[in-house]
């Protein structure tokens, strides 16, 4: 029986510490590598209640993946159809070579904020999609890309 209320109060514990997610899913990009037209696309529900807003890249990659840096194309159409695009640089790695983020094995886990703060100003279904921006055709070594929305505290 304690063990029970045990693990009953580590899922309660796990789920209240993540209370501010709004949104979070991760794309699996496949071992032939992330093709430079291949958008991986996420569909965030916001409700624009006046809260403002978090709004983070997270990226998965592998030891064999061949650059330090990434490039992402980003276009986040709201729920009116108004269209944002952007572009952003995320480092991977140090310059001595030691892959940023956490990692198990030879995959490497990172979470980098692209917007703090941010207000949506209508509710609805926000349409994110995220292009690599590298130069080659076929981007090897990205495992996943994701997205997470949380509000701010």
């Amino acid at each position: 029986m304690k063990n029970i209320l045990r693990g009953i109060a580590i899922i309660l514990l796990i789920v209240a510490c993540d209370a501010n997610r709004v949104y979070e899913d991760y794309k699996f990009i496949g071992e032939e590598g992330w093709h430079k037209d291949s958008a991986a696309r996420f569909q965030v529900p916001v409700d624009s209640s006046g809260s403002s807003h978090n709004v983070y890249i997270n990226i998965r990659n592998k030891g064999n993946y061949p650059n330090s840096n990434i490039w992402l194309f980003l276009e986040i159409v709201s729920p009116q159809g108004k269209v944002l695009t952007d572009t952003v640089e995320y480092i991977l790695a140090e310059k001595s070579g030691k892959w940023r983020g956490s990692g198990i094995g030879d995959l490497f886990d990172n979470q980098f904020l692209y917007r703090k703060n941010v207000h949506f100003d209508e509710s609805g279904e926000y349409r994110f999609a995220i292009r690599q921006g590298m130069r080659a055709q076929q981007l090897k070594g990205i495992h996943d890309i994701g997205l997470r929305v949380e509000k701010q505290n």
